[in-house]
């Protein structure tokens, strides 16, 4: 009986540990970006960026996609954060983020980190947390 009660224990132990690295494996980091120069500096704000440079969790550029919502005049931060949030990203870097914004990236399930320097600084200190 208490073997059976450890071996339960064990694989209950182990499991989390399994998901938690598929999870890493496809992890998706998006920087919020000034411009689309791989030397570009981290956006101030979140929502209004004009770019996200997106990375995978290797700190490989992927892409780098205009934000639709740059100019919106209202909402653009919920918008953004579940624009984000439907290409799979999981983690998302900016020097600032507003309230509105940081309450969707945590409905959505994502992560956002605050960093003040160039997009590469910003992908190498985040891989260096996780």
């Amino acid at each position: 009986m208490k073997r059976m009660i450890l071996i339960s224990l064990a694989i209950l132990l182990i499991c989390p540990v399994m998901v938690n690295a598929a999870e890493l494996e496809n992890m998706k980091i998006a920087v919020a970006a000034s411009s689309k120069s791989a030397k570009a500096s981290v956006s101030n704000i979140a929502a209004k960026c004009p770019y996200y440079h997106i990375f995978n969790n290797k700190g490989k550029l992927i892409e780098v996609i205009d934000n639709p919502y740059k100019d919106a005049s209202r909402g653009a931060g919920p918008l953004a954060a579940n624009f984000l949030a439907q290409r799979g990203i999981d983690i998302i870097v900016a020097e600032s983020f507003g309230s509105k914004m940081i309450n969707a990236l945590k409905n959505n399930g994502k992560t956002h980190f605050e960093f003040k320097g160039s997009v590469d600084d910003a992908v190498k200190r985040v891989l260096k947390l996780n």
